[in-house]
């Protein structure tokens, strides 16, 4: 294992030591999981809280920065019930899980019960079932596509992770009714949120799609910190496993992939779009601003265009949709 992850594993061992010690349990922080009518997958992450939920509600902050002080609940067994199907998972060493069960379930959202240990409350989770004759969906990343984060100007982009209120966020303006447009016209649609962000900030994330009216789906995110091989994670690796995940499981589904072009979505997609032509319907690239596109080093040059895919380009949601609506993917006439 990498150095920096030993030392890693040595302070949580020794934060959940203490957290043991002043009486914390482990308790599940649930996110929204997705599957078929076969399996799903099961998304949450085990942290150590106080045992008094009325306690848990006034220590409840939507400054960033203290999602990264939570002490995460590492080899916890996790108990699953499914209607009336039991499964016991456990924990891996940055207290997720990221699990799949096999389940026979109808298309649509379901909820699941999890529990960590034998103390803790029961919690609720989503999962949304696929059905097998959906045809297409929607994978979108989401800083400077979906939220304004200015992720290519450090000092910013770390003031508008751990410092600033959730509420002070910005969505790209018209991206929600683009996503809804498209739900509209592709009801069955499963909307996808790929980041490279960490589960620490999924919360937040949820929150704040939900008050800008953005479809709801789950969330694809990494751990934070160093992983066993390497000193930081593979944000690109990451992104490139979770498509290839996704046309594994889902191989009746055409992708709409959204982006920006200041983290390299662009070449990603069209690298995706490149190796599976049969599985993606459209690219769609969110145009930083002038200085964004400088600070970030975005690339000046980009990918040829895939044969039978649509590529848009645009500054907003607007935009999108109008190259949307040019290449087929959405009606012209909206009320149609």
């Amino acid at each position: 294992m990498h150095g920096a992850a030993r030392v890693e594993d040595f302070i949580t061992g020794l934060r959940e030591r203490i957290s043991l010690a002043q009486g914390l349990v482990p308790t599940i922080v649930p996110f929204r999981g997705l599957g078929t009518q076969e399996k799903i997958r099961v998304l949450a992450r085990v942290l150590y809280t106080d045992r008094d939920p009325r306690t848990r509600a006034q220590r409840k902050s939507i400054r960033g920065w203290r999602s990264f002080t939570s002490v995460c609940a590492r080899n916890i067994d996790v108990t699953i019930r499914i209607g009336t199907e039991t499964f016991v998972v456990t924990s891996d060493r940055g207290g997720v899980i990221d699990t799949e069960l096999s389940v026979s379930l109808t298309p649509g959202w379901h909820s699941i019960d999890m529990r960590a240990g034998d103390e803790s409350e029961w919690m609720c989770a989503e999962v949304l079932v696929v059905g097998t004759d959906t045809a297409v969906g929607i994978v979108s990343d989401v800083d400077d596509t979906v939220m304004v984060t200015a992720l290519p100007r450090l000092f910013l982009a770390a003031w508008n992770t751990f410092v600033l209120d959730e509420h002070a966020r910005r969505p790209v303006p018209g991206m929600a009714v683009l996503y809804n447009t498209i739900r509209a016209e592709y009801p069955d649609a499963p909307v996808v949120y790929l980041s490279t962000g960490p589960w620490n900030i999924a919360p937040t994330l949820e929150r704040f799609l939900s008050r800008q009216m953005y479809p709801k789906g789950p969330f694809l995110l990494t751990d934070w910190g160093p992983t066993p091989d390497r000193l930081f994670r593979s944000g690109r690796e990451h992104k490139v496993s979770s498509l290839e995940r996704l046309a594994r499981d889902f191989p009746g589904i055409k992708w709409i992939l959204v982006g920006d072009d200041g983290q390299h979505d662009e070449t990603l997609y069209g690298d995706f779009a490149q190796k599976h032509r049969d599985k993606v319907a459209a690219v769609a690239i969110r145009q930083l601003s002038t200085p964004e596109a400088v600070l970030a080093g975005a690339p000046t040059a980009h990918p040829v265009p895939v044969n039978d895919v649509v590529w848009v380009r645009g500054h907003n949601g607007a935009e999108l949709a109008a190259g949307f609506v040019d290449g087929g993917i959405l009606p012209a006439d909206p009320q149609r």
